[in-house]
């Protein structure tokens, strides 16, 4: 941003009416993600195009997703050949067998030596390794604490919301809405468990995607000419075993093995 030394220099160019028309929650997180980088102020519909183009410079120069991906699993994978594997099973509620750091990852065994080298016998999705190995060389081993809060309200999770609802929750819903049958699969092919409705919503799945990180899927039915809903809910101590971009990331892989998975069954999303 040229010549905008703080976020609240880019919040007051704009109209502050928080109408989430830019797919964040808060005009205030919107300028958040324009000074980080992560946005631009020709995103925001409501400013005069004049306005944004005086002052908000040359957008952010757009990284790729999948690059970013990669890269931190190459770090991740040289980081591995420190790690006492057999210690660390213990702290995170696995186990260790021949040479490996065995952990439960939706109710499937994954593997990992010292050379960062992943053992499993499904497919290793990228999105769901890197928040594995976040897991493997972060995480504190807290327990859950049985109380769930949305994206926003864990550390460092208010700027990623917005992003989050768009390409996380907003996607999962649409499969959910095409697909009857996936919350019947995540409990069936993932490990989950359905548990008592929670906020009011007509079905409640909590899968243990980590030994000690669980995420409660909600779903709202489509009634009287309201569209469906869709949230993900994190237990209250997530951050201790996972940092709030890797919870991201990791919720983006679900959203991927979801859609694939209506895929396989013929269900176009």
């Amino acid at each position: 941003m040229s010549g905008k030394k703080s976020t609240v220099d880019i919040y007051k160019l704009l109209e502050k009416s928080n109408c989430r028309e830019c797919g964040y929650p808060t005009c205030m997180a919107f300028a958040a993600a324009v000074f980080q980088g992560r946005s631009h102020l020709k995103d925001c519909p409501r400013l005069d195009p004049a306005v944004a183009e005086a002052e908000g410079g040359a957008p952010a120069k757009t990284v790729d997703p999948g690059e970013e991906i990669n890269k931190a699993l190459e770090e991740f994978r040289a980081q591995m050949k420190d790690v006492d594997l057999e210690a660390r099973a213990k702290v995170l509620g696995g186990r260790y067998a021949n040479g490996r750091l065995i952990l439960k990852i939706l109710g499937k065994d994954f593997g990992v030596d010292n050379a960062g080298k992943i053992h499993t016998d499904i497919h290793v999705n990228p999105w769901v390794a890197a928040p594995f190995f976040a897991y493997v060389l972060h995480g504190q081993g807290v327990e859950p604490s049985g109380e769930w809060i949305s994206l926003r309200e864990l550390e460092g999770g208010q700027p990623l919301y917005g992003l989050f609802v768009q390409r996380v929750e907003q996607p999962i819903r649409k499969v959910a809405d095409a697909y009857p049958d996936l919350f019947a699969d995540m409990v069936d092919l993932f490990g989950g468990k359905e548990v008592e409705p929670a906020y009011q919503s007509d079905i409640s799945v909590v899968l243990q995607v980590l030994p000690k990180v669980p995420i409660m899927v909600c779903y709202w039915r489509p009634e009287d000419g309201m569209e469906s809903n869709f949230n993900l809910f994190f237990d209250a101590n997530a951050n201790k075993n996972l940092p709030t971009q890797a919870l991201y990331t990791l919720s983006g892989g679900l959203g991927n093995m979801f859609e694939k998975l209506a895929l396989r069954h013929g269900v176009a999303v």
